[in-house]
């Protein structure tokens, strides 16, 4: 769910820097060339199957988690069959950027598909639910350096006049897999057994590592950067994503304590150590929202907190609580996965005719995000409304999705410096990613806690649910700030 990769920006990101000499000699190519042309076709295939299995194990994981952690005992930490992954990604992203830029991306690569392998491999060998855990942090370890080194990728081996034809593609190669998984999941989950979808992914992976890594291999590598102050190697941006992930792990897990005195002990330690590492991995003005970029990377991780958050414990509450196949209950996601994309598309019609401002755009989706949030709560806890009407009710908040995060998004590049785009970039992916682990973690707290003291699973889900509420009423609160004030936001006028 993650991974929902946020295309628009990590786009951005790929096309500043300069292309190497490898990239730059093929801009004299004749027109006819293509990127399944001889020279690109076997690292196009292999980038598109790695993007579109990590799509397919994403939103498949999410639909067949409920049956896992009934099996493997879970339901007490449900929260962290997500966040676990969610939050090593963090680690991984940045720890394949820094070897990109000193090695070049065949070694992340590389890498990246051995760990997301081996993660798995464990998961879907699992006979409890803290070693299907490790496997789920392993693999987001691996899911964070093949998606990041994706974009980068294209950026490295693709002539200019190629780019835009591979960012379609990898659209394309996320969208499909995102409507298809959750039905597909589903169904080897109903009729075979869930282990199904992890093993699944060993030869996908296989087949992208033949396909890639020899084209990976043949690029040059990255001209070394320029010499940066030399600081303690515990400050740099490895370490405090460290410290971010390890903080917020403590967190979440402290939240599961059943004595109170540990669980505050712990709750203040988690914060201690993750909110400090946060404000130096983010650009200034984040954390306070202030208005422009500051703004935009705090509404993207608004966005995605509800939206995955939602989307999170909707399958759970499907099959717990309606009883509705792990197939059926797939159909949401999916439903959300499409409609995501046609609020995209309308917002960039709107967009690009100039109609209202992005700011407005913005709001919109937080507000049609909220309506969907309160069709599925009320689908998932009432019994006198059709279950199958939180199909419909994720199809909403798809729409609202789609238009907010077009909008934020678009706004908020375009008022970064080329400079900076890929700062940016990282901050909006950052704040997606931290979004969803927290409030998937927060939601199995909720789960916890309510077991804890003879509660029922149906109230857990409707805190989830109210709290999602209240952060897209907050989103269409802060949405004003997204330009600065004095600034326009109308998008002609922006293009002016």
């Amino acid at each position: 769910m993650s991974q929902h990769v946020s295309q628009q920006d990590q786009e951005g990101a790929a096309g500043e820097p300069a292309a190497p000499a490898t990239a730059a000699a093929g801009a004299g190519a004749q027109p006819s060339e293509s990127v399944l042309s001889g020279p690109h076709r076997a690292l196009t295939l292999g980038i598109l199957l790695s993007v579109g299995m990590v799509a397919f194990e994403s939103l498949g994981v999410a639909t067949v988690l409920p049956a896992i952690a009934g099996k493997l005992g879970g339901l007490g930490a449900y929260g962290w069959g997500l966040s676990a992954l969610m939050l090593a990604n963090i680690v991984g992203t940045v720890l394949a950027g820094r070897a990109a830029d000193r090695r070049g991306p065949w070694v992340p690569v590389a890498l990246g598909v051995i760990v997301f392998a081996v993660g798995c491999l464990v998961a879907g060998a699992a006979v409890n639910w803290p070693l299907f855990l490790l496997g789920r942090f392993v693999q987001g370890l691996g899911v964070g350096a093949v998606m990041s080194m994706a974009y980068a990728v294209i950026g490295l081996a693709y002539p200019e006049h190629l780019r835009a034809r591979m960012f379609a593609l990898l659209s394309s190669a996320w969208t499909i897999p995102s409507l298809v998984g959750p039905v597909i999941a589903g169904t080897l989950a109903d009729f075979t057994t869930w282990r199904a979808v992890f093993l699944l992914m060993l030869p996908l992976i296989a087949v992208s590592a033949v396909l890639t890594l020899p084209g990976l291999r043949r690029l040059d590598r990255p001209e070394a950067p320029a010499a940066a102050p030399a600081e303690p190697w515990w400050k740099g941006p490895p370490a405090q994503a460290v410290y971010l992930t390890v903080g917020t792990a403590v967190l979440l897990q402290a939240l599961l304590l059943k004595n109170l005195t540990l669980l505050i002990v712990f709750t203040l330690v988690g914060l201690a150590v993750a909110i400090p590492s946060l404000r130096r991995v983010t650009p200034e003005g984040t954390l306070s929202a202030r208005s422009g970029i500051g703004a935009g990377i705090a509404i993207r991780g608004l966005l995605c907190g509800v939206y995955f958050g939602s989307e999170a414990f909707l399958p759970l509450g499907l099959q717990e609580l309606r009883g509705m196949s792990v197939s059926l209950a797939g159909l949401g996601l999916s439903a959300g996965a499409i409609t995501w994309v046609l609020g995209s598309l309308y917002q960039a019609k709107r967009d690009g005719a100039g109609k209202g401002s992005r700011s407005g755009s913005v709001a919109l989706g937080f507000g049609i995000l909220l309506v969907g949030v309160a069709v599925i709560a009320l689908s998932v806890l009432t019994e006198a409304v059709p279950s199958w009407l939180a199909i419909v009710g994720w199809g909403i908040g798809g729409i609202g999705m789609g238009i907010a995060f077009n909008a934020s998004t678009t706004d908020t590049l375009e008022q970064t410096p080329a400079e900076r785009q890929g700062e940016v970039s990282g901050a909006l992916q950052l704040a997606q990613t931290l979004a969803t682990a927290l409030i998937a973690g927060l939601g199995g707290a909720s789960i916890a806690i309510f077991r804890h003291y003879d509660g029922s699973t149906a109230t857990a889900l409707l805190v989830v649910f109210a709290l999602t509420a209240v952060l897209s009423l907050l989103g269409a609160l802060l949405s004003p700030r997204l330009r600065k004030a004095g600034a326009s936001s109308a998008p002609a006028a922006a293009g002016a």
